[in-house]
């Protein structure tokens, strides 16, 4: 089997995948910003701009992840879209503010699809990291 050496070289599923998440994540995000006050004990400094300015930080994680792998950089690239991945656990910080019960039906499906979307993305990243490094193993020892 040949090492993922090129963006288009990745499995189908993982850009879907990804994809999934980015939009879920959006959808969270958006929620978030544009109904903020229903969200229960958040920071009064938490601005609707600010909202969106931390989606689009991390959001460009996984786009510089994507990018290093298509610039063959394809280990380092896996690593940054897994920690994109991961970041997307951080909506469940909402519920350390306040019960599932206290937010409403939407904000809780849009943090729920986030969390679900990362898991996804996360699980793929990492089987594909651990390919790749069985194969560089096999590649030098044989």
């Amino acid at each position: 089997m040949n090492p993922i050496h090129r963006l288009s070289d990745l499995p189908k599923l993982l850009a879907v995948l990804a994809a999934a998440y980015f939009l879920t994540s959006l959808g969270h995000f958006s929620h978030n910003a544009e109904f903020i006050c229903e969200y229960p004990n958040l920071p009064a400094s938490l601005t609707r701009a600010k909202v969106y300015a931390v989606w689009m930080g991390i959001t460009s994680v996984g786009v510089i992840g994507f990018l290093l792998i298509r610039k063959r950089f394809v280990m380092t690239g896996l690593l940054l879209v897994a920690v994109y991945a991961l970041l997307g656990f951080d909506g469940l910080g909402h519920y350390a503010l306040a019960p599932m019960a206290w937010h409403t039906p939407m904000a809780n499906i849009t943090i729920l699809s986030e969390v679900v979307a990362a898991a996804l993305l996360l699980t793929a990243t990492l089987g594909l990291l651990v390919s790749r490094v069985r194969q560089r193993h096999r590649v030098s020892a044989g």
